[in-house]
């Protein structure tokens, strides 16, 4: 009787406890501005926010452009300049993605490069600020998408409405 009880504890914990792979490395094709995939296994990137493929936005002079797919495609030259993309998995989101911070082959951070460069946002509520200085920058500068007006990517999504970002 006590062997089966070990049995079902261990059965327990074996199938109960989630499964996050500590490192996923690998050639990474992008989703979108925030989320790569990397052998099969969708990533969302952490504490960060992008445009969504489908997102415009308006440039200095009111030019409206699809600044979700120009996120998307410098992300991708950004990882084709130094791979392999490697992960640090964090855990998953409702979607079932791992949450990861990225870097690249040369160590450049993936996540922090695209909120320096205007590409994405500092996401405070899952970041805790960690990329504030960059995009405090970014915007100084007016790069990617501070160089114009665009919606937060969390209220695009929530079909134009004031979404709790």
């Amino acid at each position: 009787m006590r062997g089966f009880k070990m049995l079902r504890v261990l059965a327990f914990l074996l199938f109960a406890t989630p499964v996050v792979a500590a490192d996923i490395s690998g050639r990474a094709s992008v989703v979108d501005g925030d989320t790569i995939e990397i052998s099969g296994e969708r990533i969302r990137l952490n504490g960060v926010d992008a445009p969504e493929s489908r997102q415009t936005c308006t440039d200095a002079v009111g030019r409206e452009y699809r600044c979700g797919k120009d996120a998307a495609f410098a992300l991708d030259e950004f990882l084709a300049a130094s791979r392999p993309t490697i992960c640090v998995a964090l855990g998953k989101d409702r979607y079932k993605r791992v949450i990861a911070d990225c870097q690249r082959a040369d160590g450049a951070s993936v996540n922090s490069w695209l909120v320096a460069n205007g590409w994405a946002l500092d996401w405070v509520k899952y970041s805790k600020g960690r990329y504030a200085s960059e995009q405090l920058s970014a915007k100084a500068d007016r790069l990617g998408i501070w160089r114009g007006e665009f919606q937060l990517p969390c209220e695009f999504r929530a079909k134009g409405g004031k979404a709790k970002c």
